[in-house]
């Protein structure tokens, strides 16, 4: 079973050259992002469109495996006030479901105002409602796991 960790202690538990995956967890999509191996850029990778939780964990299974990723960052979703809703309900079964398929360290990463930081940019650069729509997930998850690696 893996541990969920403070973000600080979450990197040492990483081998040299390990990457860390960052999950935007909702409720019809997974958004992903991948940092490098030196843990200073998170680049926007894919969404996965949810189904079933034991074809989700074999997908993120298999990009644990193809790109030597040694440890999850995820959305932590609490609402503006600090306190923790039915999304964090959600979450926290997500990552114990996880953890039990996936013997990998986690962090929660607060992801509070992700989407709409994401949004505001999509708009910004002129793109598409139905282009927004197809990036915004990943994107979010981009800006989650860029926030974690600051942090470290």
């Amino acid at each position: 079973m893996a541990e969920v960790l403070p973000i600080k202690d979450l990197k040492a538990r990483l081998n040299k050259g390990e990457r860390l995956l960052g999950l935007d967890i909702g409720s019809k999509t997974i958004g992903l992002a991948l940092s490098d191996t030196t843990l200073t850029v998170a680049t926007p990778m894919e969404t996965i469109k949810r189904t079933k939780f034991k074809n989700d964990a074999a997908r993120l299974q298999d990009i644990v495996n193809r790109q030597n990723v040694g440890g999850f960052v995820l959305g932590w979703p609490i609402n503006m006030d600090g306190s923790e809703g039915p999304r964090c309900q959600s979450t926290r079964a997500f990552s114990n479901n996880l953890g039990e398929k996936i013997d990998l360290p986690q962090a929660l990463w607060d992801e509070r105002l992700s989407t709409s930081a994401v949004e505001r940019t999509l708009i910004e650069a002129d793109r598409s409602r139905a282009r927004r729509k197809e990036l915004v997930d990943k994107m979010a998850a981009a800006y989650i796991l860029q926030g974690a690696l600051h942090a470290l």
